[in-house]
């Protein structure tokens, strides 16, 4: 057994060092950042979902119509959604979500022709409670590419 000299000093390990709170810290953050993501905005992440979906169909009943040779339409209704000339009738006709609706000038022509005219499509989250804004998508084509959604206000802001 070892014994100490008289008059020495032990040194006594008590507290954390610096590196030790530093890798707490750091846990903590990652921890923090990761619920943050799983805690994401359900009314924009459901919008985000329905514009993505729309832009898909729209793509999907294009082609369609092209390789039927007929007109195609498509235009919102007030339960949804409808697509106007296909020859088959498999496309949904419903929102994922419920509060989504859509607004556009005019029903969109989709073919039979390979180049369209541009044409927008607005979609808009109806929040529950008049306090907050509806959050707007909006999903476009030059007539040329395909269908993409877009955030309109987010570009428009960045601008000067």
């Amino acid at each position: 057994m070892r014994t100490l000299a008289a008059g020495s000093k032990q040194l006594l390990a008590s507290g954390f060092t610096l590196l030790e709170m530093l890798v707490v810290v750091a846990l903590i953050a990652v921890a923090t950042a990761g619920v943050s993501w799983s805690m994401r905005d359900s009314a924009d992440s459901a919008l985000a979902r329905d514009a993505q979906r729309l832009a898909s169909l729209l793509e999907a009943a294009r082609a369609q119509a092209r390789a039927s040779g007929v007109a195609a339409q498509w235009q919102p209704t007030a339960s949804g959604f409808e697509f106007i000339g296909l020859p088959s009738r498999n496309l949904p006709s419903q929102w994922l979500n419920d509060s989504t609706r859509a607004f556009v000038n005019a029903p969109l022509l989709l073919g039979p022709e390979p180049m369209i005219g541009p044409q927008t499509v607005a979609l808009s989250h109806v929040p529950p409670n008049a306090q907050s804004p509806p959050k707007r998508l909006w999903v476009v084509t030059d007539g040329l590419r395909p269908f993409s959604v877009q955030n309109l206000a987010a570009s428009l802001e960045v601008q000067p």
